[in-house]
C-alpha cells in the first residue's frame, strides 16, 4: 500500500481524489463493498462513494476509523487533504525538525512503543488517556504522530534503532485486538533494513533508563541532539554534555538488551498470546 502512496503522490501535493483512489484500493484489498465497509465505519455507502471519487473531504475521524478496518497503518492519514496539524508543545516543536534530518535515531522506551512506530489505535489509546483529552485533541494528536513517521518513507529514510523495555509489551494499551495489531505492525516495520528494536528483558531489574525515555538524532550538518521524556514537559537540547551523558545512558541500556532476533521471537509470542486471549 506505501508503494501505491509514492506512486500516487507528488512531492507534498496531497489531493482529495488520491486519498479516494487509496481507500477504493484498500477496501478492495480487503474485499469490502462500499456498503460493507459503511456499515463497519457507521456511515452510509453513498460518503464512501463519495470520498473513493474525490467529491468529498473525508474527516479525521472517519480516516482514524478506516485506517482500523483495512488494516492500514498511516498511509489514509498521510493524504488528508487540507488539514492543520496541530501545534505542539513548545518544547517539543523543535524535534520533528530534527528528525526530518537525522541520518540516524537510536531510542529508549520503558513503558510504551516509541511514536515512529506506533500504529494509529495504538497512538489513540495512548493519547487518550491524557486527564485533557478531548475528541478533537486525540484526533490532531494522532494525527500529527503519524505525519513524523513520514521519515520512514524518505529516499534516504534514517537508521532506527530502538531499545524497549520488556513491559512495553506486557502493558495492555486498548483492546487486546489494538495490542495485537501494535505489535504485528512492529515486526512488520522490523522488516526494513534501516528499523531494529531490540527488548530488554524484565529480569534485568533495575536499568539506568527506569526514570524515563528519550531518544537521540544524529544528522549531517547539525548538532546531535536529544529529547527527553516528561511527565509535565520533556525537553529537547542540543548541548554537548546533555548529548553525551544521555548516549552513555543509551550504550549502558543497551548491554542489557536481547539480540534482535530473541526481541522480535519474544514479541511474536507474545502477541500470540495476545489473539489468544
Amino acid at each position: 500500500m506505501l508503494v501505491l502512496v509514492r506512486v500516487l503522490r507528488k512531492g507534498n501535493d496531497m489531493t482529495t481524489g488520491v486519498y479516494g483512489e487509496v481507500l477504493k484500493k484498500a477496501r478492495n484489498t480487503a474485499g469490502l463493498s462500499q456498503t460493507a465497509l459503511g456499515d463497519l465505519l457507521s456511515c452510509s455507502e453513498s460518503l464512501v462513494g463519495l470520498i473513493e471519487r474525490g467529491k468529498r473531504r473525508p474527516s479525521k475521524k472517519f480516516t482514524l476509523a478506516a485506517e482500523a478496518v483495512l488494516g492500514l497503518n498511516g498511509e489514509l492519514f498521510e493524504l488528508l487533504p487540507n488539514t492543520t496539524v496541530m501545534s505542539t508543545p513548545k518544547w517539543f516543536s523543535e524535534w520533528p525538525k530534527v528528525e526530518e534530518k537525522a541520518h540516524t535515531i537510536r531510542t529508549w522506551q520503558p513503558l510504551v512503543v516509541p511514536g515512529l512506530l506506533q500504529t494509529p489505535r495504538y497512538a489513540q489509546a495512548i493519547l487518550s488517556a491524557a486527564p485533557w483529552a478531548t475528541e478533537q485533541w486525540v484526533e490532531d494528536a494522532v494525527e500529527t504522530r503519524l505525519r513524523r513517521q513520514s521519515v520512514f518513507e524518505r529516499e534516504d529514510p534514517p537508521m532506527y534503532w530502538a531499545l524497549l523495555d520488556e513491559c512495553v509489551l506486557l502493558r495492555s494499551v486498548g483492546e487486546k485486538e489494538v495490542m495485537r495489531e501494535q505489535l504485528e505492525h512492529l515486526l512488520k516495520m522490523a522488516e526494513r533494513p534501516n528499523i531494529s528494536f531490540q527488548i530488554v528483558p524484565l529480569e534485568v531489574g533495575a536499568t539506568p533508563g527506569v526514570l524515563g525515555g528519550f531518544a537521540l538524532a544524529q544528522g549531517d550538518g547539525m548538532p546531535d541532539h536529544v529529547s527527553i521524556d516528561a511527565a509535565a514537559q520533556g525537553a529537547v537540547s542540543a548541548r554537548e554534555e546533555t548529548v553525551r551523558r544521555v548516549n552513555v545512558i543509551y550504550d549502558a541500556i543497551h548491554t542489557w538488551a536481547h539480540p534482535i532476533h530473541v526481541s522480535q521471537q519474544l514479541v511474536r509470542e507474545v502477541a500470540a498470546r495476545y489473539e489468544d486471549q
